[in-house]
């Protein structure tokens, strides 16, 4: 099995698990998505702190 070939089957895995968990519970699935996109924008803001020098 090539690397390229390992990707694939790890994303397609990662995939089903990611659509398996939004059906079978949607409401907690949100919540990892907000706490996602609050950690990545609190990096970003992190990251443009560090460049302005604040």
């Amino acid at each position: 099995m090539t690397l390229a070939q390992a990707r694939k089957i790890a994303l397609y895995v990662l995939t089903v698990a990611a659509f398996y968990a939004v059906m079978t519970s949607p409401a907690r699935s949100a919540e990892f998505v907000h706490l996602l996109f609050e950690a990545l924008s609190g990096s970003a803001d992190a990251v443009g702190d560090l460049l302005t020098g604040r």
